[in-house]
């Protein structure tokens, strides 16, 4: 068997997480998370620490009302870009509460307002909601600067796990079919972007390594994507004329190979690409950052290309 360089902090939390295991997914299991109040379930992440402001706002979407969070390390502020943030969670779980610290920091490391979008969960609804509600939020968002207090001047499009894809996704759309707002970069963190084939780290770290094979089947399952659409599989698009792009792997990640060939396919396209890949750390390090001390530096290089992408843009 190959061994494979894992970072200590990392080593430490897998063994703590081994000792601690959590029933694999399952309609049951995801059933009895929905009826626990949110933010009851204990956080692996750092807390949201200081902001200028929190703010909760309802939007309506394409199948009833979606909840926005804005988090603004400013109390006020001038014409800005704004981060469109989705969440990870196999487009199963997670949510607004879960990645609350994340979204913080990264409004802190931008010094942007970072709005995060809860969208619509699978199984009970599967895909294509989740990108519906993300490419609404966009939009909306884009259009309604003032139901937060703010102007914004263009989009951020950000995610993590199947937030990246969904981010992805609504970048190609609002491509094809622009929003109020330019789209001026795309933050995709360990993004699942290709589930039509099955690439090799898939096989390499499907157990050990926290995000197991179990929970990802279980996951696309759930979703029942067209995994042959790229609306599903955005890797299947051409990528060109999408905005500049920081792409974000683990170097003991499922999703590291679908990732990597991400960023090298939207190189080839021509759009500007910042690359970034975490070795020796895993799946969903940047929301582990309160036991994973190496993860917050990881987040801060990820957040210093992102800012450095920004700066060559115009808004």
């Amino acid at each position: 068997m190959t061994e494979h360089f894992v970072r200590p902090d990392v080593q430490a939390f897998l063994d703590m997480m081994k000792a601690q295991p959590r029933p694999p997914m399952s309609d049951g299991l995801i059933a009895m998370m929905r009826q626990m109040p949110p933010g009851s379930m204990p956080s692996l992440d750092l807390p949201v620490g200081d902001l200028g402001e929190i703010r909760d706002v309802i939007m309506p979407g394409p199948a009833g009302d979606n909840a926005l969070r804005l988090f603004d390390p400013r109390e006020t502020r001038g014409p800005s870009p704004v981060v469109v943030y989705y969440h990870g969670g196999g487009f199963a779980v997670g949510s607004i509460d879960t990645h609350a610290g994340l979204c913080a920091e990264i409004a802190r490391g931008l010094d942007l307002p970072v709005i995060s979008v809860e969208y619509r969960l699978a199984p009970e609804n599967p895909w294509p909601a989740a990108p519906d509600d993300a490419e609404a939020a966009a939009r909306w968002i884009a259009e309604n600067g003032a139901a937060f207090g703010r102007e914004f001047t263009g989009l951020v499009l950000a995610g993590d796990s199947a937030g990246g894809n969904l981010s992805a996704v609504t970048a190609l759309t609002l491509r094809d079919q622009p929003a109020a707002l330019p789209v001026v970069l795309q933050l995709a963190i360990y993004p699942v972007v290709d589930s039509s084939v099955h690439h090799p780290s898939r096989t390499t770290f499907a157990n050990g390594f926290f995000l197991d094979k179990h929970d990802m089947d279980y996951f696309d399952q759930a979703f029942a994507a067209d995994n042959s659409h790229w609306r599903a599989s955005p890797l299947l698009a051409d990528q060109s004329g999408l905005a500049p792009s920081v792409v974000v792997t683990a170097g003991l990640d499922p999703l590291r190979d679908e990732g990597r060939a991400y960023a090298e396919k939207l190189k080839a396209a021509g759009v500007p690409v910042s690359f970034y890949e975490a070795e020796g750390s895993i799946h969903g390090f940047c929301t582990y950052r309160l036991h994973v001390p190496s993860a917050r530096d990881g987040l801060a290089k990820i957040l210093e290309l992102a800012k450095a992408m920004l700066a060559e843009t115009a808004l």
